[in-house]
């Protein structure tokens, strides 16, 4: 099999991330630290693309208390104004299994091929400055809604981080929009099901 794209048609948004994964694997250091610095300029969206994806990994209830710790470090960077997302170093040292991050990527092309149809850099009014710090606070509240280890809830906001990810390494504003739209939803759900949970719990009590 090849990794060459037919003439004419857009690469897949995931051949950089199985590329530069299966080079990783082949020496020995796919680790999150290294795969985020090999997918170079634009780290914010790679590693809101990259930790979404690690939240969407097949892990036992209660994972996304680990999986969702990068999320909320890179989305506070970006609401704090950083350049570029630091991990600190046992973040950076994550090791990532080759064949279940590939496993996870091959399910999610139905939605990256709907995506890669209409990707196009627009709106760039989006990825002002003055909008940058606004953005990141709404992705960091997007990513406690991730974060909270509530049942039947992490897929949501993980897939609306994705999303923006997206956009964001494409400068594509209206994707950014969609997955913001989407992840509101997401955090709206999630209070939601912890209200209810709540009320049951009090229901119990009493």
């Amino acid at each position: 099999m090849t990794d060459r794209q037919p003439p004419g048609r857009r690469p897949s948004l995931s051949m950089p991330i199985i590329r530069i994964a299966a080079d990783l694997n082949g020496t020995g250091t796919l680790t999150v630290g290294n795969l985020l610095a090999a997918l170079g300029e634009r780290s914010f969206g790679w590693a809101i693309v990259l930790f979404s994806l690690l939240t969407l990994l097949p892990l036992p209830p209660g994972s996304s208390l680990i999986t969702g710790l990068p999320a909320l470090l890179a989305t506070i960077q970006m609401a704090l104004g950083f350049h570029y997302v630091r991990l600190p170093g046992r973040l950076a040292r994550i090791r990532i299994k080759h064949d279940t991050l590939r496993r996870t990527l091959l399910r999610l092309r139905p939605i990256t091929r709907r995506l890669e149809r209409i990707l196009s850099p627009r709106y760039g009014r989006m990825f002002s400055a003055r909008l940058e710090q606004p953005l990141g606070i709404m992705l960091f509240i997007i990513s406690v809604a991730l974060f909270l280890p509530v049942p039947l809830s992490g897929w949501f906001p993980a897939i609306s981080l994705f999303i923006v990810g997206v956009g964001l390494i494409e400068r594509d504003g209206l994707v950014v929009i969609l997955g913001l739209v989407s992840g509101t939803i997401a955090v709206l759900l999630t209070l939601i099901l912890i209200l209810s949970f709540a009320s049951g719990a009090e229901g119990l009590i009493r």
